[in-house]
């Protein structure tokens, strides 16, 4: 058992770490043979634990020591050993580095010859000398988001500083040794409900039981399934009423709290005149509060706050009123700001925008707003002349026009400066109560979804169109200054601007393609006072196929050969990549389908070997050939028509079903016909022959990239 305590951990970064922490002390229990595999595996016997104070791992079924092992050591050729049946001076050293007598070497014959060889027994190390000399390696290289130093003079960096350290073997201390804190058997409880004392673990079995006893829960699971139960019984005090699930929410008091319990506070109902929006962020990202709600689903004025501790009847009032008059403050500053923004409309907002930087080499917001209208309209110009707005096309431009110019006009309003979580939202909310039309209102309340892969796309054709216009222009210009990610660094989120293009593009109407939202971002203008360069659009559409890719394999979860197949055949249009996905995963399993994948790669690895010998593709396959290949020819001829069709109204499972059919005659061909046939006549035949079938069929995938058997 080992336990690494520390100065409180910020709660986003303790799942990871918790995690990571259980995977590499498995991976290392593992590698140096202190376990056995077993049936379920090394990592179903790791368990892990935290709380903000602590990151924790138990193992069990741990050996005391690895077992021995022998050893088959090869040396010097026989000869060079051993003349005329002495041992030489080879021998000796060989003998001595492997601390052998020199007539316990034995002679070895492999591929090579013969050789002197040695059987040499390793004794196993235990347990308690390993892990002292690996555990404070695999602790101090835990990734953490943030890190700091806090020994003078020492390089060792943590999230925290290093406060104790318990390393158990059984009863057994392992005199571990990290940032300069000497293990031992001596915990920390609940700092309030426990104090200072240490907390003895008598054993390393005993260790979730003796830290319940200093007010401490230490497993995840248990504190989560405690939190909410206690969110359950405080609701039930209000009738009809529940909390508003956030898992996120729970997530962060679960790591936030060692011995958690709930309370129930209460807010003046006068306070629900502001939009929900509002006052659930306050309550949730400020003071980490549970919203409630009444049986219609409308915000009631209660709320619940999860506590690190326990307390009586008269503390739970004290805390109850402190959170309130809190809570009731937030609301009056919130409620002053909305009063003070709607004298300014955010029509009357745009020139200030002028002074609201967006990029510092690129310009200001105003500038951003010119240049996402400018690709807002392509955008809807090429949505219109695919027939998307037979009837409301006007309607639906003046809506997207309004939108695009105010969309970030809330950026100088009071309340998003004091909630800046609600950028986008709050100008929705302004824009609706300001009487503008609801499509422009809603477009602008959504134009930051989805935030990531997880979340809705915006509601509306407007808002769709918004959205990617803000992103592609963004990309755009950050690619065009030289701000594309690279590695891990991404400080502008392009990424997440990229998956929620191609998110909108795969779950919405939109009939565009990511070669026209390319086209739309363009060139960025260079207005006064701002410096843009001249982004490569071949740049950027390799930038969205990436996540495109992404998509398909991360998000919609298709097989990795598949996504490449789909890919290389194309995929331009997102919905119809996702099609083809599908359709290739219907199929793939069946042993037809196997075979002409399996045959499609080894026409191209013939075309690719043809090429490299210069060989050149002439004729048809009806000059002088076998019959296997006129064969060939001929099933492809009379397919390629029908898959053609199948695949211009994107039956794609059936299309790939026909291309299944070419089986018996393409293995006809390979068990009879040799493709770089001597004759060059015969041979440029084949190889126009191979080429066709394989560009006549790979419109869909190209199958080629299928991993098969």
């Amino acid at each position: 058992m080992l336990e690494i305590g520390l100065e409180e951990i910020p709660a986003r970064m303790i799942a990871g770490a918790e995690a990571e922490l259980g995977r590499r002390v498995a991976d290392l229990v593992t590698r140096e043979r202190l376990v056995d595999e077993g049936a379920a595996g090394v990592h179903s016997r790791v368990k892990t634990f935290s709380t903000p104070r602590r990151l924790a791992v138990l193992v069990e079924g741990l050996r005391a020591a690895q077992a021995d092992v022998e050893e088959q050591l090869t040396g010097p050729s026989w000869n060079i050993a051993f003349k005329d049946g002495a041992p030489t001076k080879a021998a000796e050293a060989f003998a001595k580095k492997a601390g052998v007598d020199v007539a316990r070497l034995e002679k070895v014959t492999n591929t090579k010859g013969e050789y002197v060889g040695a059987t040499v027994k390793r004794q196993g190390k235990t347990a308690t000398e390993l892990l002292a000399g690996e555990l404070p390696k695999e602790v101090l290289v835990l990734y953490w988001a943030k890190n700091m130093y806090w020994r003078t003079g020492k390089q060792e960096r943590f999230v925290r500083p290093v406060r104790w350290v318990v390393a158990l073997l059984d009863e057994s201390v392992v005199p571990v040794e990290i940032a300069g804190i000497a293990a031992g058997n001596a915990s920390r409880g609940h700092r309030v409900l426990h104090g200072s004392a240490p907390v003895v673990i008598g054993a390393a079995g005993k260790y979730q039981e003796a830290l319940r006893w200093a007010k401490v829960v230490v497993e995840v699971a248990e504190r989560r399934n405690l939190i909410r139960k206690a969110l359950d019984r405080e609701t039930r005090m209000v009738e009809g009423a529940r909390w508003r699930e956030n898992e996120p929410l729970v997530e962060t008091v679960v790591h936030l709290t060692e011995w958690p319990s709930v309370l129930l506070g209460n807010f003046a109902e006068e306070y629900l005149s502001l939009p929900d929006e509002v006052l659930v962020t306050v309550m949730r990202d400020h003071q980490k509060f549970f919203a409630m709600e009444g049986k219609d689903g409308k915000l009631a004025p209660h709320f619940l706050t999860v506590l690190n501790t326990e307390v009586d009847e008269e503390g739970r009032g004290i805390i109850r009123h402190g959170n309130e008059k809190v809570l009731v403050s937030r609301f009056k500053d919130a409620r002053f700001f909305w009063d003070v923004d709607q004298k300014t409309p955010l029509t009357e907002r745009v020139e200030s925008l002028k002074n609201v930087t967006f990029q510092k080499e690129l310009g200001s917001y105003f500038w951003k707003t010119e240049q996402n209208e400018r690709v807002a309209k392509v955008l809807y110009e090429q949505t219109a002349s695919k027939g998307l707005f037979p009837t409301y096309g006007p309607e639906v431009w003046n809506n997207l026009q309004t939108a695009v110019r105010l969309a970030k006009t809330d950026l100088t309003a009071e309340l998003v400066k004091e909630f800046t979580e609600l950028q986008g939202i709050i100008g929705g909310l302004y824009a609706r109560a300001q009487g503008l039309s609801g499509a422009a209102a809603q477009a602008i309340y959504d134009q930051y979804t989805p935030g990531s892969v997880e979340d809705a796309i915006p509601r509306t054709v407007e808002g769709q169109l918004l959205g990617i216009a803000d992103r592609i222009q963004t990309i755009t210009a950050m690619f065009g200054i030289g701000m594309a990610p690279t590695g891990s660094k991404d400080p502008f989120a392009l990424r997440r601007a990229g998956n929620a293009i191609v998110k909108i593009l795969a779950e919405s109407e939109l009939p565009l393609t990511l070669g026209d939202v390319v086209a739309a971002g363009g060139d960025p203008s260079r207005p006064s006072g701002a410096r843009t360069g001249h982004p490569d659009s071949s740049d950027v559409a390799g930038f969205l196929r990436e996540r495109l890719h992404f998509y398909l394999k991360d998000v919609r979860g298709f097989a990795y050969d598949v996504v490449n197949a789909v890919l290389a055949a194309g995929a331009d249009d997102v919905r119809d990549a996702i099609a083809r996905a599908e359709a290739l995963t219907a199929v793939r399993g069946s042993e037809d389908f196997a075979a002409i994948s399996a045959a499609f790669k080894r026409i191209k690895n013939i075309l690719k070997q043809a090429e490299e010998k210069g060989f050149v593709q002439s004729g048809s396959f009806t000059a002088p050939i076998a019959p296997e290949a006129y064969q060939l020819g001929e099933a492809s001829q009379f397919l390629a028509p029908r898959v053609a069709a199948l695949r211009e109204k994107r039956e794609y499972e059936a299309a790939l079903a026909e291309i299944a059919t070419l089986r018996p005659v393409v293995d006809a061909f390979f068990d009879k016909v040799m493709v770089l046939d001597p004759d060059e006549t015969v041979r440029g035949a084949h190889l126009v022959l191979i080429d066709g079938v394989l560009k006549g069929f790979s419109g869909i995938a190209d199958f080629s990239e299928i991993v098969t058997g």
